[in-house]
């Protein structure tokens, strides 16, 4: 006779998340830093956003899993204003929404680092925060 399968016990940190493995938290630290390098480096949040779609469901229930939903939702709204901002240039307005765009990412990205590292969830449907 065999003995059932026992799953084991999910542990839940003091705000009500699961505790996410090293492996969840090495891939927080590298989507982030593709889209920190991002400020310098053009291309990398592409790699920063196709990592988060691919790792998302896999952190779900831990506080990752709402930075992985901010960081895909900081790209596709950046990309959207920095388009919007490019074809406004022609205008000369497109430089002052480029500038807004431009400071919104780097917010978002220092802010969300800086709730990655307190371990602190951030809001994945808030503009700012």
């Amino acid at each position: 006779m065999t003995e059932p399968v026992s799953t084991p016990p999910v542990v839940l940190e003091s705000n009500g998340y699961q505790l996410p493995t090293d492996s969840q938290k090495n891939y927080m630290y590298i989507t982030y830093a593709m889209y920190a390098l991002g400020i310098f480096i053009g291309l990398t949040p592409i790699v920063g956003v196709i990592l988060a779609y691919i790792k998302r469901d896999e952190m779900q229930g831990t506080v990752y899993y709402d930075h992985m939903q901010f960081l895909i939702k900081t790209f596709w709204v950046s990309l959207i204003g920095m388009v919007i901002g490019a074809i406004l240039m022609l205008v000369l307005i497109g430089y002052l929404v480029l500038l807004a765009v431009g400071v919104w990412y780097i917010f978002r990205v220092v802010l969300g680092i800086v709730k990655l590292l307190d371990n602190k969830p951030v809001t994945p449907d808030g503009w700012f925060m």
